[in-house]
């Protein structure tokens, strides 16, 4: 049975909220504890993470960098829906400078509450986090330069509100840069029932061509994606395997159906 918005929100929350307690855990792209994973796979540099304590690395449960293509600037507002454990908001602060701000929102207390721990830790003063759902977000209007998100809004249950709020809060010829999942297919009714592909950012991964349609429909423009990494079996069954359910079973029986057609695309857009 389908799960309401409500309960898909439910069981985001705890099982992030576990893997941000037992400090590590996977990610959507596999092993998010390995260092050579971020930089390999996900597109940080070595450069960047060594001004990131080891727990917002350990934490760190992206398919991208979206830094990496945000062209932020000093003095600006940088928003991160999904900030988990803050490793890019900890990014972000170093760009915008003394003169510009970060905002991590995440609807996990578990996650807010770590995040502020390595901020402190790295001695940043400029990011603060706010306990929000990114369907409704506590952020004023016209306020943000740029929003950034990783890997998070494949989770939202309703995309279309999301990028409504991001229209919202974005200044005008305000930007936007997202690593996340999209898919080349529909996927399996058993797969889109998984609460391990929820979690996995793959459950709640819609197609490529919706997931700009939706921007473009809140009235978005430029929308584009720039580059994409094609998930192979390896992928697949570290998104899977995220909680303790029967991931592998699920990428042996449907192969075919997920192997090559899901993938991590770094989506830009901007705001009219």
């Amino acid at each position: 049975m389908a799960m309401s918005n409500d309960q898909v929100k439910e069981v985001v929350r705890r099982e992030y909220s576990e893997r941000v307690e037992s400090k590590g855990g996977c990610g959507c792209c596999g092993d998010s504890a390995e260092r050579a994973h971020l930089v390999e796979n996900l597109g940080y540099t070595a450069e960047q993470l060594e001004a990131v304590p080891s727990g917002a690395q350990e934490n760190a449960f992206g398919c991208g960098n979206p830094l990496s293509f945000a062209d932020v600037e000093t003095g600006d507002t940088v928003l991160d829906i999904g900030s988990g454990a803050g490793i890019d908001c900890l990014i972000a602060a170093e760009k915008v400078g003394n003169t510009g701000r970060v905002i991590g929102l995440d609807m996990t207390p578990a996650m807010i509450a770590r995040a502020a721990e390595n901020v402190l830790e790295a001695g940043v003063e400029n990011v603060e986090f706010r306990l929000g759902d990114a369907e409704n977000m506590p952020v004023d209007d016209n306020s943000v330069d740029w929003v950034v998100s990783n890997c998070v809004i494949n989770l939202a249950p309703d995309k279309e509100r999301v990028f409504s709020e991001v229209r919202r809060i974005l200044k005008p010829g305000g930007k936007l840069a997202i690593s996340d999942i999209v898919l080349g297919d529909e996927l399996p009714a058993e797969v889109l029932e998984s609460v391990d592909a929820l979690v996995g950012c793959l459950g709640g991964a819609v197609r490529e061509n919706s997931y700009l349609q939706t921007m473009r429909e809140a009235g978005l423009e430029k929308v584009h994606i720039s580059a994409r990494r094609v998930y192979e079996a390896g992928d697949i069954e570290g998104l899977l395997n995220c909680s303790c359910g029967d991931g592998e079973g699920l990428l042996e029986r449907y192969r075919e159906a997920l192997v090559g057609k899901v993938w991590s695309a770094r989506v830009h857009a901007e705001n009219p």
